[in-house]
C-alpha cells in the first residue's frame, strides 16, 4: 500500500486532467514527508520489537493517510472510504508486524490527513457552484458552472 495508495491518487488525478488536484497532492506529499522524516530523525524513538530507531511516527502510516485523505476530501466519500480501509490496515499490519505501536500509527495518521487537509479543495466546487439568497420579497436561485 505503500506506493499503490499515492501511486492510484496521482496517476487518477492525471487522467483525469485534474491538475490542480495534482500539485494539491503533491503538496500535501512533500509536507507529509518532511514533517514525518523530521520527527522521526528529531525523536529517534525506539521500535516495539527493539530491531532499529526512527520509530515516530509511521511512515508508511503518514503516507498511506496522506493519500487517502486526499481521495476523500477532492473526490469524495465514495472514493474516499476504501482508500481509509486501505490505509487503516496499513497502519494495522505495521503494528501486527511490531514495527510500531499504536502512537505511532495514530501520528502518523493525523499527519498525513492533516498534510492533505491543508491542500486540498473539492474537485467538483471548482466547477460548479450553487447559490440562493432570499429577501422579504424575492428569493434567487443561482447555478454556474466554469468550463
Amino acid at each position: 500500500m505503500l506506493f499503490t495508495l499515492p501511486a492510484t491518487a496521482l496517476t487518477s488525478s492525471l487522467i483525469i486532467r485534474d491538475y490542480n488536484g495534482t500539485w494539491q497532492f503533491t503538496k500535501g506529499a512533500i509536507l507529509n514527508q518532511a514533517v514525518t522524516l523530521g520527527l522521526k530523525y528529531g525523536i529517534n524513538k525506539s521500535r516495539p520489537n527493539n530491531n532499529g530507531e526512527r520509530a515516530f511516527p509511521s511512515g508508511h502510516t503518514s503516507t498511506t493517510f496522506q493519500s487517502a485523505a486526499y481521495i476523500q476530501k477532492r473526490y469524495g466519500w465514495k472514493f474516499g472510504i476504501p482508500a481509509y480501509a486501505l490505509a487503516g490496515f496499513t497502519g494495522y499490519s505495521r503494528m501486527n508486524a511490531q514495527m510500531h505501536d499504536g502512537w505511532d500509527v495514530l501520528a502518523g495518521a493525523l499527519i498525513g490527513i492533516g498534510s492533505s487537509y491543508l491542500f486540498t479543495t473539492p474537485y467538483q466546487k471548482e466547477h460548479m457552484d450553487l447559490t440562493f439568497s432570499s429577501d422579504s420579497e424575492s428569493i434567487a436561485i443561482g447555478f454556474k458552472y466554469k468550463f
